[in-house]
């Protein structure tokens, strides 16, 4: 499984988390359960493959840290979401904004830089979203970063050369 797979499993699963309430990590343990992703076969852009320990244990860090920094992450979201209401985001925008953000503000590992977590939840989004919401979400992630993080320049910008950066290395 790629970092890109295992990015869209957690978004899948931080907007189960916030749906049903659900312990992060029992939640992706039951996702990955051989049984649950045997029935999963066959289904359009399903996550059907076991993550590696790197991955899986990925996954379960972004997906626990989204749930317990939930509230701050929703005044983030609420914050940057410059003339949009709240009830006008889709769930599914909300878990791709809190999965970059969670990459961004609490990883730490040094792992993934904020351009490259804009530019992976804006490619992950169009597999989810109509246009409109993956500008949405764009903007939201520039200006959070701009915000957030002392002014970083040309996120935009970065975030199409980090991708493809991240995409060679993968």
């Amino acid at each position: 499984m790629t970092r890109t797979r295992a990015r869209d499993a957690a978004v899948r699963l931080i907007c189960a988390q916030a749906a049903t309430g659900q312990e992060p990590d029992g939640l992706v343990d039951d996702y990955f359960e051989p049984e649950h992703l045997a029935s999963l076969a066959g289904e359009e852009g399903a996550i059907t493959e076991m993550p590696d320990e790197k991955q899986l244990d990925y996954i379960k860090r972004v997906v626990r840290a989204a749930a317990e920094r939930r509230a701050e992450l929703d005044g983030y979201i609420r914050r940057y979401a410059l003339g949009w209401r709240p009830e006008r985001i889709s769930r599914t925008a909300v878990a791709v904004l809190s999965c970059a953000m969670t990459e961004i503000l609490y990883l730490g590992d040094g792992d993934v830089s904020p351009e490259v977590a804009i530019n992976e939840a804006v490619e992950l989004a169009k597999s989810f979203e109509e246009p409109e919401t993956v500008s949405f979400i764009n903007g939201v992630l520039g200006g959070f970063v701009r915000g957030e993080l002392g002014g970083a320049q040309n996120v935009e910008q970065g975030a199409e050369q980090a991708g493809e950066a991240e995409a060679g290395a993968e």
